[in-house]
């Protein structure tokens, strides 16, 4: 039987997002300035006008 070579921390990452790509952004949202207008998605805006008056 052949000895298996342990792989290092950064070949097995590489490896990993060759297979699954990027699933956690570096930065997530709430770690962001606010959203810019392209950023900002129709979910978005649909429930900033959902904000009672008395909220705003």
């Amino acid at each position: 039987m052949a000895e298996e070579k342990r792989e290092t921390e950064w070949q097995r990452k590489r490896r990993l997002a060759e297979v699954f790509g990027d699933v956690l952004p570096e930065v997530t949202r709430d770690e962001q300035d606010e959203p810019s207008a392209e950023r900002e998605t129709a979910g978005d805006r649909w429930l900033k006008a959902q904000v009672p008056p008395h909220h705003g």
